[in-house]
């Protein structure tokens, strides 16, 4: 009998499950980011500003990237059953987010020094929608640690986390075919919604992360983009920039 065949075909199920969308959001970031930045020497680049890259932007890119490799192999050792490589891994993965929100916050702040914004959007206005992405990035990840007992929940708190740094590719995606903001984010909910069908197909009903981190997520798109046109943010913008200065 092969070793997989003692396994419940529920759990095969589940494994293949997070595979598929640990690879997916691996292949939106890689086609996203591929014109402006993996594939700069062979396709056009969409804009001058994306030419423009620093050390910082290079380690952001390596950190960022990285995790998302890292989240299709934690995703894989865990369906080969090697829990135990999973876990040790995981410390790297914990390493890599605190690095990551430092290197993510510096980036979008120093992107608005050098005014760099999509959409036409004042770049410090615009500061609030990667600023965001970091925190909700690190949320998932510090409450996916302290559930590392429950798989359940672990599970689809760093799946949350992982979608949760989609935006800035489909914002790439979305600019070449000229639409605004708003799409960027309804199709960043989109990869929420293979997470709620699952539940529903095989749990009866939402499961708790699923419910209120799946809410979280989809109601900060809209939230960033109502913030960013307030004379409050504008004020926090500054601040921050004035930081760097």
């Amino acid at each position: 009998m092969a070793a997989d065949e003692s396994v419940p075909s529920s759990q095969r199920a589940e494994r293949a499950f997070f595979s598929v969308m640990a690879a997916s959001i691996l292949v939106a970031a890689f086609v996203g980011f591929a014109p402006s930045y993996f594939l700069r020497p062979v396709l056009p680049a969409p804009s001058p500003a994306s030419l423009s890259f620093t050390p910082l932007v290079h380690l952001h890119a390596f950190l960022f990237t990285g995790w998302t490799v890292l989240f299709l192999i934690q995703v894989r050792l865990v369906a080969a059953k090697r829990v135990d490589l999973h876990q040790r891994l995981g410390i790297l993965g914990v390493l890599m987010a605190v690095l990551m929100v430092g290197t993510g916050t510096l980036t979008a702040v120093h992107a608005v020094l050098r005014g760099v914004a999509p959409f036409g959007m004042d770049p410090r206005r615009f500061l609030i929608v990667p600023l965001f992405a970091v925190v909700m990035f690190a949320i998932f990840v510090i409450a996916g640690f302290r559930a590392r007992r429950n798989p359940q929940s672990h599970k689809r708190l760093m799946l949350l986390a992982t979608i949760a740094l989609l935006p800035p590719a489909i914002a790439r995606l979305v600019l070449a075919i000229g639409l605004g903001p708003p799409f960027v984010f309804g199709i960043a909910t989109l990869f929420l919604v293979p997470i709620v069908v699952w539940d529903l197909k095989t749990r009866r009903r939402l499961h708790q992360v699923t419910l209120w981190g799946g809410l979280l997520l989809f109601i900060s798109g809209p939230l960033r983009l109502v913030l960013a046109q307030t004379d409050g943010w504008l004020a926090i913008s500054n601040w921050l920039v004035g930081q760097l200065r």
